[in-house]
C-alpha cells in the first residue's frame, strides 16, 4: 500500500460514508456523531475532518461533486467517492478487520514504567482509573441499551466491542489492585536500582 493511499479510521469513515452518498463535511461530522460513531473515530476538532478530505481529493480517492449553495449557509462542498477510493476503502476494511496491528497506547506505556512510583501511589491512581473504567461500562452499555430496539445489531458491533474492551481492563485492574492491596507485587527504588546495575554489568564493552 503506497504512503499516498495510508489509512486511518477517519479515512475510512469519510469513504464509508461517501459510498452511501455525497454529501458535505458538516453532514459528515453530524452523521459520525448521530450513529455513536465518534466512540471510535475522533472527528473533533473539525479542522482534521478537512485536512482528511483534502488528502483523500489529493490521492483521487473522492472528488468534488458540487457546491451546494443555500441561503442560510455558507457554500458547502459536495464530495463523492472515486472508484479507485471504492476499492481502496474495501480494501482497507478488508485488512483492519483481519490483521490485529500494534498500537501504542497511553495507557501499556504507563504501566510498564510503574515503578517509578511508589506501590501506595499506584494503588491511588488505579482506583481512580477503576472508578473511571466502570462508570464509562456503565456508559457503554447504557447506550447500547438505549439504540438496540432502533438500530441493526451490526450497527452496534463497535460499542459493544469498547464495552467488551472495558469490562476486560477492569477485571485485570481490579486482580492488580488485589495483588498491591496484599503486598503480593511491591518494590522498592533500592532494589530496583540493583537489578539495573547487575544488569549493566553484564553487558559487554565496547
Amino acid at each position: 500500500m503506497s504512503r499516498a493511499h495510508r489509512r486511518s479510521p477517519l479515512a475510512l469513515a469519510i469513504l464509508s460514508l461517501l459510498k452511501v452518498e455525497p454529501m458535505h463535511p458538516y453532514r459528515m461530522q453530524q452523521l459520525i456523531k448521530q450513529w455513536g460513531k465518534d466512540e471510535v473515530i475522533n472527528v473533533e476538532p473539525r479542522a482534521s475532518l478537512y485536512k482528511m478530505i483534502e488528502r483523500l481529493r489529493n490521492t483521487g480517492l473522492i472528488a468534488v461533486l458540487n457546491t451546494e449553495r443555500d441561503s442560510q449557509w455558507p457554500e458547502r462542498t459536495v464530495y463523492e467517492i472515486t472508484s479507485e477510493g471504492d476499492e481502496v476503502a474495501a480494501e482497507w476494511l478488508r485488512d483492519m478487520l483481519s490483521d490485529p496491528k500494534k498500537s501504542f497506547a497511553e495507557f501499556p506505556a504507563a504501566v510498564s514504567f510503574i515503578p517509578l512510583l511508589e506501590p501506595a501511589e499506584v494503588i491511588t491512581r488505579l482506583e481512580t482509573r477503576l472508578e473511571r473504567l466502570r462508570a464509562e461500562a456503565d456508559r457503554l452499555a447504557d447506550g447500547i441499551k438505549a439504540t438496540a430496539s432502533v438500530v441493526p445489531a451490526v450497527s452496534l458491533l463497535d460499542a459493544e466491542y469498547l464495552l467488551a474492551v472495558t469490562s476486560a481492563e477492569i477485571r485485570w485492574v481490579d486482580a492488580v489492585l488485589v495483588e498491591l492491596r496484599a503486598g503480593r507485587l511491591t518494590w522498592t527504588q533500592e532494589g530496583l536500582r540493583a537489578v539495573t546495575e547487575s544488569e549493566a554489568d553484564g553487558l559487554p564493552t565496547r
